[in-house]
């Protein structure tokens, strides 16, 4: 009902005008949180344009909730600090003033009711992650830690990337204080791709106010060595800490017990370093929060990640992955090794160069009475993007819920009509062009209107009016739609005689093709919300946008609307030479986001050269780090040494 439906346009309705509203961050979900957590965060000030810190530092202790959208933060050896607010909203997204560093902490509260996330907009000049837990009424003690566990390490202590290390820790508490066989394998920033493994042998650990202390032997040569807390789910079923005088982060999970499941809606949040250009001199660091949707070994994700080395600032980043599940729950792709815990929680390591840590944790389920918009049910129409990627003006948005209208009925001509079948979508006060309603979906046009950083999206249904929802704003948020109308595989991609282009019709170097997308923002000349694109003067999308074909940068030609279409964006892309025939990668940059989902089919004789998923876009090589810098704001006790 996307894609098709979008080239099936017709003719003419007049506008209704209103007022467009100022919104406010949705907070009905603010007693998500709610009680007495245990938290850690660490940051990691850039220092240079290589990728050296200036410092590394960790935040850990304590942060009570009150339920109601405030909360006082205790770091561990140090007196509270003052009471600050959050706002999360009905899914769990929300955010928490940081008054650590005066900035803002985005995340969200997943099924279990942890709380990640990242200040991804700071002006500061800082990558972090933010993890918490509630403590529960029965906390964890000695007895009840025990099982098998796997969990990921990430330390950047020493500021300087040759020496980063990254692991995935096996482990097997038995209740009693007894770490039990642990073993360590991963990768030292300088060491590339080469493998260390490690094991530990009488490695004890202890309890007090329900969290844990871990004891590994001392020593210069060790992945892991010293001291490390560890805080424990209510469920035991997930762990997360690192050491008391260091900038690291363990995120891990309880396996062993049942067949485990990757499927469904998750929220995350990580780190990740890339270290492929050590040898050049420099390495590129970023943090991120977002969503995902996993299904049948296919994932459409999102992250709003800041890249301060290369992009300077956040983006939104889309993106597909594809994911085997063994039956203990772990798989790997060419960055990451990950494992699926017991309770569906996902951690992640990365594969030298590429080093990193994530966690993804299991969305709540949603339902209501009534008119009812879920709240994760707002998603770029093309892309299928999680909710938590922008809401750009002129995107085809796709909002799922129950009750929205009383049957399937599509607009009857151009320009969209604001109301159909009895059914508005208001969004910030403004009624939004609707391209057809049904009582499960809707899709509707952003207005080209709406400002500020928050969009409030709210259907009336015969006059009953659903819940609101809130969303960040956009200037854009690229989309490509795609044959299959799941926001992955082969585009919609048209070659200039009209034709598809296919597997058996595939584009030819040196080839002008027409990508068919949505959310590339403002245009000019500007059109009335819900009417098509001018046959010409043409409308061009007033930002910026750059193509790439399995890495591989593609002229625009035209960036834009689609003359004579409503509710659909076009661009005219000339395929370089050089690529390996098959089905290619294509991506699609803006000023504030980046789509690496589509395929394109590509002539020649070679093997396909679909290039590999999750690789973020990068802008420029740095200069060469200092060798034997290693961070300047790190107490001498807490740096390692390379092995």
């Amino acid at each position: 009902m996307r894609f098709a439906k979008s080239l099936l346009l017709l003719s003419s309705f007049a506008l209704c005008a209103f007022a467009q509203t100022t919104p406010t961050w949705d907070n009905s979900g603010n007693n998500l949180l709610n009680g007495t957590y245990y938290f850690r965060q660490v940051y990691y000030v850039l220092g240079s344009s290589n990728g050296t810190l200036s410092q590394a530092v960790a935040a850990y202790g304590t942060i009570t909730f009150d339920g109601k959208g405030t909360f006082s933060m205790a770091l561990t050896g140090q007196r509270p600090l003052q009471t600050e607010n959050y706002a999360i909203a009905a899914s769990g997204y929300g955010y928490l003033q940081n008054p650590i560093t005066g900035d803002t902490i985005y995340g969200l509260v997943s099924q279990q009711g942890l709380f990640v996330g990242s200040d991804t907009e700071n002006q500061q000049g800082y990558n972090d992650i933010l993890i918490a837990a509630p403590i529960g009424a029965n906390p964890a003690n000695l007895s009840s830690f025990k099982g098998s566990y796997t969990a990921a390490f990430l330390d950047l202590t020493s500021g300087n990337p040759a020496y980063t290390l990254n692991a995935t820790l096996e482990f097997n508490p038995d209740g009693a204080g007894n770490l039990g066989a642990a073993s360590a394998s991963g990768y030292i920033g300088l060491g590339g791709n080469q493998k260390v493994t490690q094991s530990y042998s009488g490695v004890k650990y202890i309890f007090s106010n329900g969290a844990g202390v871990v004891n590994f032997p001392a020593s210069n040569n060790a992945l892991l060595t010293g001291q490390y807390y560890l805080y424990i789910s209510p469920d035991g079923n997930f762990i997360f800490g690192g050491s008391p005088g260091g900038a690291d982060m363990i995120v891990g999970v309880r396996t062993g017990s049942g067949t485990p499941a990757l499927s469904g809606l998750y929220y995350q949040a990580g780190v990740d370093q890339d270290e492929s250009h050590l040898a050049s001199g420099y390495a590129i660091l970023d943090s991120y929060f977002g969503a995902l949707k996993a299904s049948a070994g296919s994932i459409v994700g999102h992250q709003r990640f800041v890249d301060l080395v290369d992009n300077g600032a956040a983006i939104d980043y889309t993106y597909t992955d594809s994911y085997t599940l063994g039956s203990n729950g772990t798989y790997s792709t060419a960055y990451m090794n990950y494992v699926v815990g017991n309770s569906g929680i996902r951690i992640g390591s990365g594969i030298g160069p590429f080093l990193g840590l994530s966690v993804a944790l299991p969305a709540p389920t949603f339902n209501g009475d009534g008119v009812y918009l879920d709240p994760t049910g707002i998603v770029n129409a093309a892309s299928s993007a999680p909710f938590t990627a922008g809401i750009a003006p002129g995107e085809l948005l796709t909002l799922y819920g129950s009750n929205l209208a009383a049957g399937l009925v599509s607009a009857p001509s151009i320009p969209f009509p604001t109301t159909l079948g009895n059914v508005q979508v208001m969004i910030n006060g403004i009624a939004a062009p609707i391209y057809y309603v049904s009582p499960g979906q809707i899709s509707v046009i952003v207005p080209y209107s709406l400002t500020g950083a928050i969009a409030a999206v709210q259907v009336i249904n015969n006059n009953i009016a659903s819940n609101t929802i809130t969303n960040f704003t956009a200037a854009t948020a690229p989309g490509v739609f795609t044959v299959l109308q799941t926001g992955i595989g082969d585009g919609a991609i048209l070659h200039q005689d009209g034709t598809a282009v296919t597997t058996k019709s595939p584009a030819q170097p040196g080839e002008t093709v027409s990508v068919f997308l949505t959310g590339l923002g403002a245009v000019n000349p500007s059109i009335s919300d819900g009417d098509a694109g001018p046959g010409g003067p043409l409308s061009y999308a007033t930002a910026t946008f750059t193509a790439d074909i399995s890495g591989t940068a593609a002229t625009i030609q035209f960036a834009g609307l689609a003359p004579n279409l409503a509710g659909l964006y076009q661009m005219n892309v000339t395929i370089p030479t050089g690529l390996t025939a098959g089905d290619n990668m294509l991506d699609i940059g803006g000023p504030d986001s980046y789509t690496a989902e589509v395929t394109i089919p590509i002539a020649g004789t070679a093997t396909a050269n679909a290039a590999p998923a999750m690789v973020k876009p990068k802008a420029s090589q740095k200069g060469a780090f200092p060798g034997n810098h290693r961070g300047t704001a790190i107490p001498p006790t807490t740096q390692r040494r390379p092995l």
